[in-house]
């Protein structure tokens, strides 16, 4: 068995107050899942939820774990903990541990070609995000299409579409318990430990076009800017 053979995977989803778009995210979930020949963990880490995603998230077969940090970087970092622990007997070389976010949606082809990405050496894969068309303005939506060509992925760290080998993650530290930024600050330092990384737009996800979001700035205040940026706000 090579050094780049994966044999599980982990899939880390935090939450805070998502139960509008949660189900979707996990029905997409499970469906990417199914798509997999290896042993999978999903750990859905719901943070500080004061509404009914909890509830949402019981009706699907994955682990569900509660924190009250307020904080996404403690939340994926929890989750990851979580995951792993349930492929405690693999080494960490051979477990893949994907992320993504509660307001997303990722294609059934999500872990395969992250997968098939690390089975070609890759420790980490940038994936890229599409907003979802019907919560921007039209001048918004033509300036995202300009600007993104198909099979040229533009390099963006999202969480919401991120693999990475547990050794690589283990390696760097792991995500840092921050309020926003911690998926771009993981690849940040992998990208300084010399760590092999991929960018794809094979398997793009789906995420919220909102312009304010569970976090601060995110991904939903680069959309908010952009929007400001073209006069183009809902």
């Amino acid at each position: 068995m090579s050094r780049s053979s994966i044999t599980a995977v982990v899939v880390v989803v935090p939450v805070h107050d998502e139960q509008a778009l949660l189900g979707r995210c996990l029905d997409s979930i499970a469906v990417a899942v199914a798509a997999v020949d290896l042993p999978t963990h999903v750990e859905v880490v719901m943070d500080a939820c004061s509404d009914d995603s909890a509830v949402i998230a019981a009706g699907y077969p994955f682990a569900v774990s509660h924190i009250d940090a307020h904080l996404v970087g403690r939340a994926r970092a929890h989750g990851v903990e979580a995951a792993l622990a349930a492929h405690a007997r693999v080494p960490e070389r051979r477990v893949w541990i994907a992320n993504t976010d509660a307001d997303s949606v990722v294609p059934a082809n999500w872990l395969t070609v992250q997968l098939e990405l690390a089975k070609a050496g890759a420790d980490v894969v940038i994936g890229t995000v599409r907003p979802e068309f019907d919560d921007l303005h039209p001048r918004h939506q033509q300036h995202w299409l300009s600007t993104h060509i198909p099979g040229q992925p533009n390099g963006h760290t999202h969480g919401a579409n991120l693999g990475i080998r547990a050794s690589a993650y283990r390696a760097v530290g792991g995500f840092a318990e921050l309020p926003e930024h911690e998926d771009v600050g993981l690849v940040q330092a992998c990208r300084h430990a010399g760590v092999a990384i991929a960018e794809s737009d094979a398997a793009e996800v789906l995420t919220s076009g909102r312009t304010v979001g569970r976090t601060p700035g995110g991904y939903a205040g680069y959309l908010r800017a952009q929007a400001e940026m073209l006069g183009a706000k809902r």
